[in-house]
């Protein structure tokens, strides 16, 4: 059986260190890949750019979007990943700071399977990405992949 993997999208550094820990600390295992903008993210789904020699049989179980990346933002990415029969299966959660209503409607409207707002305590964002990671890894039960 492949490893379920999770493909993490986020340009902060303390933020993807948080979320790693609190996966580690739940005793997520599973491998985290994890890229820095949305155009990166883009080249792993599809296996481009730097990625181009990538298995795209081996596609994440979920990815973890934010919203406000560089280069191509988190809602595009999105709607390229549902517009797209190879990854339009893959759950995405969408993890941001972002406040603004008009963020939470549109990831719903692209397909977006979770929305869920980064705490700004310690505490509770571990607590939070612990949640998130025994969900969509144990207890979601996804499409198979073709």
């Amino acid at each position: 059986m492949v490893e379920k993997k999770i493909l993490f999208v986020e340009d902060e550094k303390d933020d993807i260190e948080l979320t790693v820990r609190g996966l580690k600390k739940a005793n997520v295992l599973n491998e985290v890949i994890v890229v820095r903008d949305g155009a990166e993210a883009l080249d792993y789904l599809f296996g481009t750019g730097a990625h181009k020699n990538r298995d795209l049989t081996d596609m994440p179980a979920v990815v973890l979007l934010d919203l406000k990346l560089p280069k191509v933002d988190g809602i595009e990415v999105l709607k390229r990943m549902k517009a797209d029969e190879r990854t339009k299966l893959i759950p995405v959660v969408i993890l941001t700071s972002s406040k603004e209503e008009q963020d939470l409607v549109n990831g719903y409207r692209f397909g977006a399977n979770s929305y869920v707002r980064k705490p700004v305590n310690f505490n509770q964002f571990a607590q939070a990405v612990q949640q998130l990671g025994l969900y969509w890894l144990l207890l979601n039960e996804p499409p198979p992949f073709k």
